[in-house]
């Protein structure tokens, strides 16, 4: 078998997990679908103005286990690392994280998007998630440079990532199809030199 691109550049293990005090991200599974499919139907209309339209078959159980098995392709061929953010007490799913658009070379840098559920938001959680991601990207895969990109209405999301010691870089015009429509969004970007300072702590 063909060793992982990904493995051998970054020394890490098969499936990543990231732990923190109260927080957990690990790659999804095909048990998870229940829980997944339970936060993502009560969470639809708080997510769609930020996401990609849904497809007809969005929340069915064989379009989760394709998911699953894509992610996992993604992750050994050293694209993309996505995961699901846990509570680590109850085990209970929170939201997603992706790291996506992977790239060596020269460029040495990733993309991060993130979901989160609607009765989960606003408490904290996707901000310790990043806490546990950056270091990961910086050190674990060692890359030099995290993007994020949001809508510029997304006030939520700007703020959190201001608060993760993001800087903002400029304006990408009609960047991603969101809901049915092309979206401007806002480039944010995080460097491995930055002063960690930046970031607080979270509680």
């Amino acid at each position: 078998m063909t060793k992982s691109v990904f493995r051998f550049l970054s020394r890490q293990p098969e499936t990543p997990e990231l732990y923190g005090d109260h927080h957990l991200l690990r790659l999804p599974r095909q048990s998870d679908y229940r829980a997944w499919y339970k936060l993502r139907s009560e969470s639809r209309q708080f997510l769609q103005p930020w996401e990609p339209s849904w497809r007809h078959d969005e929340l069915t159980e064989s379009s989760f286990r394709a998911r699953v098995t894509r992610n996992t392709q993604e992750f050994s061929s050293g694209l993309a690392i996505p995961m699901l953010l846990f509570r680590r007490e109850d085990q209970a799913l929170l939201g997603g994280l992706t790291i996506g658009y992977i790239r060596r070379g020269a460029a040495q840098s990733c993309m991060i998007g993130y979901w989160m559920g609607e009765r989960h938001a606003g408490s904290g959680h996707m901000f310790a998630a990043l806490h546990l991601v950056v270091p990961y990207i910086f050190t674990g895969l060692q890359l030099h440079r995290i993007e994020a990109a949001c809508i510029p209405e997304n006030w939520k999301s700007i703020r959190l990532l201001e608060k993760s010691g993001f800087e903002r870089e400029g304006l990408l015009r009609k960047y991603l199809k969101i809901n049915g429509e092309w979206r401007d969004h806002i480039l944010y970007s995080r460097l491995a030199g930055d002063d960690v300072d930046k970031a607080r702590t979270p509680r």
